[in-house]
């Protein structure tokens, strides 16, 4: 079985996150099928946090398609966190930028383990 395009999986869930009640945007848009997605937790102190794609060898072999994150930083200051995001961008132009607003820090996200 395929994994769910990027596209449909950012406005899944950004429905999630918004009927949970946690404030997120799509503030850049990728590619539509396969633009990794990074997901940056605004905590609303200055601290932040980005989630990036995990790799896979941290995905189960399985056949599990779907998606899991890591933590790439945790708590930092948002200006730092804006700093790797630039870095991505530059490595990576098709790339998705889901940002989220919560003081609690929460993204629902699966983690790899």
């Amino acid at each position: 079985m395929a994994r769910l395009r990027s596209d449909f999986w950012v406005s899944a869930h950004l429905r999630r996150l918004g009927t949970e009640g946690i404030a997120a945007v799509q503030r850049r848009r990728g590619a539509a099928e396969a633009g990794a997605i990074f997901v940056k937790v605004d905590r609303l102190d200055g601290r932040a946090d980005l989630y990036g794609p995990a790799p896979q060898s941290l995905v189960d072999a399985d056949g599990d398609t779907d998606r899991r994150f890591v933590p790439l930083m945790r708590e930092a200051e948002s200006a730092d966190v804006e700093s790797r995001i630039g870095k991505e961008i530059r490595f990576d132009g098709d790339l998705w930028i889901v940002e989220i607003d919560d003081r609690a820090g929460r993204h629902l996200l699966d983690l790899a383990e």
